[in-house]
């Protein structure tokens, strides 16, 4: 070996290193990736698709059992009449009746208490002094109990000791019987759109997520800030609104508290329900608590959620071609 050279060194055999690829089975765990994450997952959502099953689809599949019966809840003598239940419905005026009122009503509220929520949503966006106190204020009537909310409006609206006849008699106008007809479904709607603070907090956050940057290079080409408002909020809100129109249809023609609590005490202990509160789940909760009628009250029901899934069908039909979502290009590829 001469100078500057490196020695050579023998290449010395390697251990062989074990990794969990080249190691055997044994040492793999017999659960995969997958079946763990599948386990997991069912393990945390048990609560809830056992409460689901106990609570929404066990009562829906018994009450479509009842709705084949005349079964009224106590009396063994009930029979098995097939769809007699649907057939007397059909041809009943006070069902029609009771469901075209509460279409109406509707019809009535859900645009109103939208239009409510987005303008009280569009104010409390401003910059403003004490913004969130403002929202917390216009919230809090959501987050009342109904029954609570129900009890106010009633006492608030009665006809000897309410404020609102004490405000008419000031200006000298006569007392009016609020929770009477006609003017019960007023009360009905003014205790619905008081509670529009929901809606508010939900179009708030809509109206957040939308770009400033498409506003500011609207008020650049000189746009004005209704036609701001017409042209890039209302769009980009679309599924915000949406969601809220299907929700709000089908809470609305499931109301009921409201009604019940506008009732009022008649002769003999029967409860007198003004006619124009007369809607669809009172007709239902008279088949079934005063009349005792489980198997017709059953068919009735029924029959609403088959109504309601074909109008969510109808709404989703009618707005596709105005709903705009606002996906990121990149999540398409």
């Amino acid at each position: 070996m001469t100078v500057g050279q490196i020695p050579e060194v023998a290449e010395r055999p390697r251990p062989a290193v074990r990794t969990r690829a080249a190691a055997g089975s044994g040492d793999l765990p017999r659960t995969s990736m997958t079946a763990r994450r599948r386990r997991a997952f069912y393990l945390f959502t048990s609560p809830w698709i056992i409460g689901f099953l106990l609570l929404t689809v066990g009562p829906m599949a018994y009450a479509l059992w009842l709705s084949f019966t005349t079964f009224d809840g106590i009396s063994p003598n009930w029979r098995y009449v097939g769809f007699g239940n649907y057939s007397e419905l059909l041809t009943d005026s006070v069902t029609w009746n009771s469901l075209s009122r509460a279409g109406v009503f509707a019809i009535t509220s859900v645009p109103l208490s939208i239009i409510a929520g987005l303008a009280l949503a569009v104010l409390v966006n401003r910059p403003m002094k004490a913004r969130g106190l403002f929202r917390t204020l216009l919230y809090l009537p959501a987050v009342v109990p109904p029954v609570g909310a129900g009890l106010v409006f009633k006492q608030l609206f009665n006809r000897d000791s309410g404020a609102a006849n004490g405000v008419l008699n000031i200006f000298g106008i006569d007392a009016i019987a609020w929770l009477d007809d006609p003017y019960a479904r007023y009360v009905i709607l003014m205790s619905v759109l008081w509670a529009a603070g929901n809606i508010m907090i939900i179009s708030l956050a809509g109206l957040q997520d939308v770009p400033r940057e498409l506003h500011e290079a609207a008020r650049i080409d000189g746009a004005s800030a209704w036609r701001t408002f017409r042209s890039i909020t209302v769009p980009l809100l679309s599924p915000v609104l949406l969601f809220q129109a299907v929700t709000g249809m089908i809470a609305s023609v499931q109301t009921i508290m409201p009604l019940l609590l506008a009732s009022k005490p008649g002769p003999q202990g029967v409860t007198e329900i003004p006619q124009t509160n007369y809607m669809y789940m009172m007709h239902v909760f008279a088949e079934y608590f005063a009349l005792g009628r489980y198997g017709y009250a059953s068919a009735l029901l029924w029959v609403l959620f088959v109504l309601i899934l074909i109008m969510t069908g109808l709404i989703f039909k009618v707005t596709s071609g105005v709903v705009f979502y606002n996906v990121d290009p990149e999540a398409k590829k």
